[in-house]
């Protein structure tokens, strides 16, 4: 049984794992204000960044999808591990060696079924790279020679070669502690006749990485047409491997990615290694299938892809009729961005990496300057079907085109493709072409709106009223900057507020020992603050614990003592309607000594009203 990894070194892990870095391997962050980061949320759709990063506390939050924690919560919700396995590839990447109760550390041994899978990947891929230079690999060099790829730029994409042999990658993970079963769990392997054997075989091999460096699985091409098999194959699904969420040079890519706000789709591995090595740095591919919406959102996060972002996306296709059907399918998710995209086909057909070869580099960077908006690539597509000499050709390249201009959901971006749609197919009539559009759309409508939507990410408290927000200001303080708040927070008692969840919240910082025993709070106070509670309010605690303060730092003391004084002050204005309510209950003259106490009351509550109020005013 695998041991309890020592509370020491979790804290060491989570020390030495700055989650802003590891945050932004997956997502690009920018400056929110008030020491925070916001990038696009990676667990939900959403067109506006809503995910909050506070790198000085150690925690994330989601208004979105009101989902939160540190950084070994992230990466446990990104990549679907327990506790544990996080833990793990967080300490290999930091480089630590963990430590474990119950018999202590034992190396390979208590490691989670994810890290023993990413190190027999890691290990898989150096066979493969110091096999490329062996002599059976020469017609593996020779197919990258022809392809204008030298020693170098193979080591730089770790390109290698499987031995055509039944158990040469098996044998040698056996020899270093891996299992059988982990072989064929990560495919690596397939179960034979006498035990494991290779899955790739007689192959190059390119090691595909996931977005943080790891490599995950591969994907191999036949160098002998006459041997049996496809001509590329590639890693099966399994734990680590995903086809639909996976781009391969993505981990090459991410950063050029989000500093140019440019992100080029090819077709194939080679595809990428041309475009990269010809000044393309933001190339990346789909492996082994098409293009498809987890592989949006993959993008989108990498692009802070929301309203009024200048992002490209640019889509290479073959010019040949499956080239088009793939830019067709493209063309049905293109909406799904928020960011323009663009299709950049060569006239002659060739692909990036044939037309390095046969005209340069700089032909593959004139390649994707020449892209095209890709709604009208899709429009000129379903138009060249068509004998537009005619009237009758005419006539069904429009209704064939109408659609897709039908489908433009911005309306003054549809209004001007029709009016292209006129002017190519040579109408000269844009209210006719307009109207034959309105009709297509007319009738798509209704299908549209009998789809049934699936379900949006869970809301958060609605903070729109003034009393609310000003107990989450509060709160905030509380979690934030408890020092500012002083005695005055211990005090207030629970009554101070009226959501469950705020009260909930001020019960759990009197039960960690108040303000008062907060210190200057930061990581440390917030960490006290979430042991042990329920996964219900420790979303609560991280979202208090990332919500940028209303105030600016230089006021946040004055800030602080308003906020503390506005939420006493409405305990007071409710009190005193009480104490009205009861004195109008009371006979002043039947019950003249009951009534003259409750107006004393009623005099110093007023008294204190006023102190509050001016106090409030302060902020």
């Amino acid at each position: 049984m695998a041991g309890r990894i020592s509370d020491e070194d979790i804290a060491l892990v989570r020390e030495r794992s700055p989650i802003a870095d590891i945050v932004g391997e997956h997502i690009q962050l920018r400056n929110a204000g008030g020491g925070n980061l916001k990038g696009l949320c990676p667990f939900h759709d959403e067109k506006s960044p809503s995910f909050n990063v506070t790198p000085t506390r150690g925690y994330w939050y989601c208004f979105g999808c009101a989902e939160g924690g540190d950084v070994i919560t992230f990466v446990r919700r990104l990549e679907h591990l327990s506790f544990g396995e996080a833990v793990e590839r967080l300490a290999n990447r930091a480089g630590i060696q963990l430590r474990y109760e119950q018999g202590g550390y034992v190396p390979g041994r208590e490691q989670g079924e994810r890290s023993r899978l990413i190190e027999a990947h890691r290990a898989a891929a150096e066979f493969y790279a110091s096999k490329l230079s062996a002599p059976d690999a020469a017609i593996g060099r020779k197919f990258l020679s022809e392809r204008g790829f030298e020693r170098v730029d193979a080591e730089h994409f770790g390109v290698g070669y499987a031995p055509a042999e039944w158990e040469a990658l098996a044998r040698h993970l056996m020899a270093r502690g891996f299992t059988s079963a982990e072989l064929i769990k990560g495919g690596l392997a397939k179960e034979g006749r006498r035990g494991p054997i290779d899955r790739f075989r007689g192959r190059l091999v390119w090691p595909i990485r996931d977005i943080t460096g790891d490599v995950i699985g591969f994907g191999a091409r036949k160098l002998n047409d006459a041997e049996d098999g496809p001509k590329y194959l590639n890693t099966p699904e399994s734990p680590l491997y995903k086809k639909s969420e996976v781009l391969y040079g993505v981990d090459l890519a991410k950063r050029e990615i989000s500093k140019r706000s440019q992100a080029v789709i090819v077709e194939g591995y080679t595809d990428v290694m041309a475009c990269h090595l010809s000044g393309v740095p933001t190339a990346v591919a789909t492996c082994g299938t098409a293009f498809g919406e987890e592989h949006i959102k993959v993008l989108r996060r990498l692009l802070l892809d929301q309203s009024g972002s200048q992002g490209e996306v640019i889509f290479t296709f073959d010019g040949d009729a499956a080239g088009q059907k793939a830019a067709l399918r493209a063309f049905a998710d293109e909406q799904k961005f928020v960011t323009q995209t663009f299709v950049a086909v060569q006239p002659d057909g060739l692909d990036p990496c044939d037309l390095r070869v046969r005209q340069g580099e700089a032909a593959v960077r004139d390649l994707i300057a020449s892209r095209e908006p890709l709604f009208a690539f899709a429009i000129r597509s379903m138009i060249s079907r068509y004998d537009v000499s005619t009237n009758e050709g005419r006539l069904s390249a429009l209704d064939a085109a109408a659609p897709i201009v039908a489908g433009i959901k911005d309306r003054a971006l549809r209004q001007l493709y029709g009016v292209d749609l006129d002017r190519w197919l040579g109408f000269n009539n844009e209210r006719f072409v307009m109207d034959r559009i309105a009709e297509i759309s007319a009738t798509a409508q209704p299908r549209q709106q009998s789809r049934q939507r699936p379900a949006g990410p869970r809301k958060v408290a609605d903070l729109t009223d003034p009393g609310v927000r000003t107990e989450a200001e509060v709160l905030k303080l509380a979690v934030q900057r408890p020092a500012l708040l002083g005695p005055g927070f211990d005090a207030i008692g629970p009554a101070a507020f009226t959501l469950p969840e705020h009260v909930a919240l001020y019960k759990l910082v009197m039960d960690t020992g108040g303000t008062a025993a907060a210190g200057h709070g930061g990581r440390e106070w917030v960490d006290r603050l979430l042991g042990g509670v329920t996964d219900a309010l420790r979303g609560v605690v991280t979202r208090f614990a990332v919500e940028e303060l209303r105030a600016d730092v230089a006021s946040e003391e004055r800030y602080a003592s308003a906020m503390l004084a506005a939420l006493e002050l409405v305990s007071v204005v409710r009190a005193i309607e009480q104490l009205k309510s009861r004195m109008q209950r009371t006979n002043p003259v039947e019950e003249q000594q009951d009534y003259n106490r409750l107006f004393g009351e009623l005099v110093a509550l007023e008294q204190q009203r006023r102190v509050l109020r001016e106090r409030a005013a302060g902020s």
